[in-house]
């Protein structure tokens, strides 16, 4: 009886854990999120954090062509410069960067201002190799609201000033499974930032121009 005490009492301080994490989180980026062209400021650099384009039954995943959208719409409005595609590319048959390249080619984004991490694992990673490898103390990044939160938290622990452009939100049957997710997602940032852990690979830097 008394172990059972002690783990629910366990259970319930994650739980709290948990659900301030998520608050801070979203308190600290309350005024570093932006859903209109005209009310962000502008940055060089756009980021783009990495999604698959198809879901597991072969329809178009509606966070990877909103987030496609939005990077269109920056640049167009002449708030970013550049656009920085940061995605996983962990195995040859799966190239989230090149997928984006591509498709912002066709919406007619020149070829010579989207520039490709194909390191990007997890958001940890795109966010501060944006800094180490190309060089950008400030960002835009572009992902949905709950993601450019979470982003924004990790990029102001390691000294960048970021700010998010938010991509139109999915609300298919997927989205209550995400939310559910973000919440580990957010402690798991909180626990990578307090161990000081740094992204799978560094390496060379690259000069975005």
């Amino acid at each position: 009886m008394k172990k059972l005490k002690i783990f629910i009492l366990l259970f319930i301080c994650i739980l709290i854990g948990i659900s301030f994490t998520n608050f801070m989180v979203s308190f600290q980026a309350r005024n570093l999120i932006y859903n209109t062209t005209e009310s962000i400021p502008k940055n060089k650099v756009g980021l783009i954090l990495g999604a698959g384009k198809y879901t597991a039954n072969g329809h178009i995943n509606s966070y990877y062509k909103h987030r496609l959208d939005a990077a269109v719409k920056l640049y167009k409005a002449g708030k970013i410069e550049f656009i920085l595609i940061s995605g996983d590319n962990g195995r040859k048959t799966y190239d989230e960067p090149t997928t984006f390249k591509t498709d912002l080619i066709a919406k007619g984004i020149p070829e010579n201002k989207i520039f490709l991490d194909y390191a990007g694992f997890r958001t940890l990673d795109s966010i501060v190799r944006a800094k180490e490898i190309f060089g950008q103390d400030a960002i835009t990044i572009i992902s949905q609201q709950f993601h450019n939160e979470r982003a924004i938290y990790i990029a102001k622990n390691f000294d960048i000033n970021a700010v998010g452009f938010n991509a139109k939100d999915s609300y298919n049957h997927h989205r209550s499974k995400t939310r559910f997710r973000e919440y580990f997602a957010r402690a798991k940032a909180s626990i990578d930032i307090l161990f000081n852990v740094e992204p799978k690979f560094l390496g060379k830097k690259i000069e975005i121009k």
